[in-house]
């Protein structure tokens, strides 16, 4: 898989070695950006599935799109010359993985509680870590998530719905798909105007499903306006954030990354949605969790064992 950065050309000279420690220290900033953008995303996720009873999933996500998609553009004004073919269909399968997402992830919040809609989600990322880091001992990090899944579904998901099961499965999909895609319309776009522009073709492709399920509801004013507050946080904010930071990491360590959401989202379904967990599927969780957190360590030892990131002019 192609990385965001790429590696340094180096010699072991005395000379560069101290290059190291500015690469570790900015290495900080985006980690910082991801673990802002993942409580900004939970938390207007919780904000969602409040508004869900006003708009509907589809109408929701619909509202999300389109506000954020007015925004980015408003801001970024992104040019639309100069970009080649490959370039512009980039930015359409992104928009389209955004839109499925979101659209399947709001399905599954409708029919089970937030924390295990992400913690099912979340094995879409985890898997795209697995197959891109190419480690045996990645093979040990997904046993453990999957273990935590199997006491998730209590053995077979007979106490969560299964439509809402597969919803879930099928937004970490298309969440492996958006992070691979968010990587690459960051290096073919400058700042967020790939993003703008994707969030266009999102919005563009399920406004007509929004307005077929909520009809007129979306053109209530409360309902704009806690729409609107869905898209900042769920959507600009995070989005944006997690763009910036695909440009400083590998694709593969962000996915990993990603399984923090689950205690994230467990968070604000309990402050917001007064969502409790049983005993079992927070055990669940944390080893979700944790798989991650292994998984994260295993890939920033091979990282810092063979390169270093060029820091972009």
């Amino acid at each position: 898989m192609t990385t965001p950065d790429a590696p340094t050309t180096t010699s072991a000279t005395a000379t560069q070695a101290p290059a190291a420690a500015p690469s570790a220290r900015a290495g900080l900033g985006p980690v910082g950006l991801v673990l802002a953008g993942g409580v900004s995303v939970q938390f207007g996720g919780a904000l969602a599935v409040k508004l869900m009873d006003r708009a509907g999933p589809l109408g929701v996500v619909s509202l999300r799109l389109l506000v954020a998609a007015v925004v980015l553009l408003l801001v970024c004004r992104p040019r639309l010359r100069g970009y080649s073919r490959a370039d512009w269909g980039t930015v359409v399968v992104f928009g389209i993985a955004m839109a499925a997402m979101n659209g399947l992830f709001y399905q599954s919040v409708d029919r089970i509680p937030l924390g295990l809609a992400v913690t099912l989600e979340v094995l879409g990322p985890l898997a795209l870590s697995v197959l891109a880091s190419r480690r045996a001992i990645n093979v040990l990090w997904a046993g453990l998530a999957l273990t935590g899944v199997f006491l998730l579904g209590g053995g077979g998901f007979s106490g969560l719905d299964p439509i809402g099961v597969a919803f879930a499965l099928g937004a970490g999909a298309m969440w492996a798909a958006y992070i691979v895609f968010s990587a690459r319309t960051g290096r073919r776009f400058p700042q967020a105007d790939g993003l703008a522009l994707a969030m266009a073709v999102g919005a563009v492709l399920f406004l007509p499903l929004g307005v077929a399920e909520s009809g007129s509801r979306l053109a209530d004013p409360v309902t704009i306006g806690l729409g609107a507050a869905v898209a900042v946080l769920s959507s600009v904010l995070p989005y944006t954030l997690e763009l910036l930071a695909l440009r400083r990491l590998p694709a593969s360590t962000f996915a990993i990354m990603m399984s923090l959401e689950p205690a994230l989202a467990a968070t604000a379904g309990f402050l917001i949605l007064h969502q409790a967990l049983a005993v079992t599927e927070a055990l669940a969780i944390a080893l979700v969790i944790a798989a991650s957190m292994g998984a994260v360590r295993t890939q920033t030892s091979r990282g810092s064992r063979t390169k270093q990131p060029v820091p972009e002019a």
